[in-house]
């Protein structure tokens, strides 16, 4: 059994979805199926029970998840330990100004106990780099929120939160349980600068071009809102600051948390840092 099998009858055996594991191991999904069928031929048994809706892992499925996790976090161990014995035991972190999220605190002393040896050097961002550097090869892994240009990237979902309009206390929307974006379209909104991000600007203005204040940081927004009565987006689970109100906007798409990196790099501290924020964030 190769690893590289083993790697995909996890996102299988994890998703319960030969769809959505091509889609989580971006892979079509024929060879994908081929190889979990030369799996099962290997090993004299079957898997999964098929059907229409999806898959389930059988008996032998189910002990086979476990050994092979423990095979393959034993590998990514190995690597590991190899790169510390070479010198390069260290990792560089993008953050997008965001950095008290709960899953990533969790991500964070995950990674450590896991990989006590290796430094993480984290660079945090503004709004206005929704890949952290990435795409300026300035850090190995971005922790982020999609939307962005992933052109030579792999982008993975964490989580999806979702939004709302961010109002003055004492804006006559606020009042409201929910709203539309309809609702706020004669409104100004906050803006990024030029040369940001197309798709980021466009999903945080509500899918229109507005008109507003510029701003690049998380305080910039707040304060924009607060002394202007801008409108902004942000997210409906932050606790809002004094004399602020967030009201659901219900035909928003939710932001998307994800973990992102260049789509050649086969460092083995950014594959295991991706599987130990995958459980960091389901729980």
């Amino acid at each position: 059994m190769e690893l590289r099998t083993l790697r995909y009858f996890v996102a299988v055996a994890e998703e319960l979805h030969f769809g959505r594991a091509a889609v989580r191991l971006h892979m079509s999904q024929p060879p994908l199926s081929r190889a979990i069928k030369q799996l099962e031929t290997e090993l004299g048994a079957a898997l999964f029970h098929r059907s229409p809706a999806g898959v389930a892992l059988t008996p032998v499925g189910t002990v086979l998840l476990d050994e092979a996790r423990a095979l393959l976090e034993q590998a990514d161990r190995v690597r590991v330990r190899v790169a510390a014995a070479a010198g390069a035991a260290t990792i560089t972190v993008g953050l997008l100004a965001d950095s008290a999220d709960p899953g990533a605190t969790r991500l964070a002393g995950a990674y450590h106990r896991r990989h006590p040896g290796v430094e993480v050097h984290i660079r945090e961002t503004d709004l206005t780099d929704p890949t952290c550097g990435l795409h300026a090869g300035l850090v190995d892994i971005a922790l982020t929120r999609a939307p962005f240009d992933e052109t030579g990237l792999t982008v993975h979902e964490l989580r999806t939160d979702p939004v709302g309009a961010l109002l003055r206390a004492d804006d006559p929307l606020a009042r409201r349980d929910s709203l539309k974006l309809a609702d706020l379209a004669d409104r100004r909104w906050f803006r990024f600068p030029e040369g940001t991000d197309p798709l980021w600007q466009a999903y945080w203005n509500g899918g229109e071009p507005r008109q507003g204040p510029v701003v690049r940081g998380v305080q910039e927004c707040l304060q924009a809102v607060l002394w202007n009565g801008t409108v902004g987006m942000t997210l409906v689970g932050h606790e809002p600051a004094a004399g602020l109100a967030v009201v659901p906007l219900i035909d928003m798409p939710p932001s998307r948390v994800v973990a992102a990196w260049n789509e050649d790099d086969t460092n083995p501290l950014i594959r295991s840092f991706v599987q130990i924020a995958i459980a960091a964030y389901r729980d």
